[in-house]
């Protein structure tokens, strides 16, 4: 069963997804602040990175877009947060990827407790790094895009807000979501599925079928409301370890709900998939909209992992 965990994890971290760079010279260098802990704590796994542009680009305080990494819960590393560097060159955003708490540390709810708290400590810090508190998104895959999308399901409550650091006055509430492979549904995860099942056992302490309370809280279907941020899901229709019908379900119920949900489909993709300038340019044309004020007309679409993906190893 570990052997099926490490496979699942792999896939889950190789499967980031990379943005496109220009060949000419990014116009911004990037300012790296690494390792500031966002919980008052001195627990490494509670600490963010932060990409700034230099010089600060003109327009006022810099919309920030949050990266959660992927790896099951139990793996992985904010450092894949550089991903979207591509971003912070542009001079237009601010980056920052956060860590969080694995499951061979602490269960569910402790790594939305993290999340959240990042949040908070972003709004806390804004002035002094020139961002904007009001226009914070949030971007994952996999086990991130899961994070990404509790963050957008729960900003308009206090539920799973923890009480980490010191910045509790801060709200946890963000703009705008985009999730990358990431299970909407844990109750509803086949039991067939040995890795998926197996890594979920250990966010929660237990299986699914003996934890599904916890699998119900710990789902973005369960807390979809009108009030939730807009929210791009990402998925491939060939994807082994979190099947596409999560994120079919995870888009039903934000329309139900009244919620704004993009559904790009990657036909042919797995759990992840290396460069794809097509996914790309959504993820931009997502973040500019919601983050930037951009008139974007988007809708659901659907790509060929053979024209603008390889499926991920």
């Amino acid at each position: 069963m570990r052997n099926m965990y490490c496979v699942a994890c792999g896939v889950a971290i190789a499967g980031l997804v990379t943005l496109a760079v220009a060949d000419e010279p990014a116009p911004f260098s990037v300012r790296r602040e690494l390792d500031i802990p966002y919980a008052h704590t001195d627990n490494p796994r509670q600490r963010l990175d932060l990409y700034l542009p230099e010089p600060v680009g003109e327009g006022g305080p810099l919309p920030v877009i949050v990266f959660v990494h992927g790896g099951g819960w139990r793996g992985g590393d904010k450092k894949h947060g550089e991903v979207m560097l591509p971003f912070v060159e542009s001079g237009e955003y601010a980056v920052a990827s956060i860590g969080y708490r694995f499951t061979d540390e602490a269960i569910w709810p402790a790594q939305i407790h993290d999340c959240k708290a990042a949040i908070r400590w972003l709004r806390a810090h804004a002035e002094k790094y020139n961002l904007d508190p009001a226009r914070i998104g949030a971007v994952g895959m996999s086990a991130g895009g899961h994070l990404v999308a509790m963050l957008g399901t729960t900003g308009d409550t206090n539920q799973l807000d923890g009480d980490l650091g010191e910045d509790r006055e801060q709200s946890s509430k963000v703009a705008c979501v985009i999730n990358q492979a990431g299970p909407g549904n844990l109750a509803n995860v086949p039991e067939d599925n040995e890795p998926a099942q197996a890594v979920l056992a250990w966010l929660f302490g237990g299986p699914v079928k003996e934890k599904m309370a916890e699998a119900k809280n710990a789902s973005p279907v369960s807390h979809a409301s009108q009030e939730d941020a807009p929210c791009l899901c990402i998925h491939g229709t060939a994807d082994p370890l979190v099947p596409y019908s999560q994120a079919e379900e995870l888009t039903e119920a934000l329309r139900a709900a009244g919620a704004e949900c993009v559904l790009l489909t990657v036909n042919g993709g797995g759990h992840g998939w290396r460069k794809t300038p097509v996914v790309d340019e959504r993820i931009r044309q997502f973040l500019d909209k919601h983050l930037r004020g951009r008139e974007r007309d988007l809708g659901d679409e659907a790509v060929e992992v053979g024209a603008a993906a390889s499926q991920a190893r």
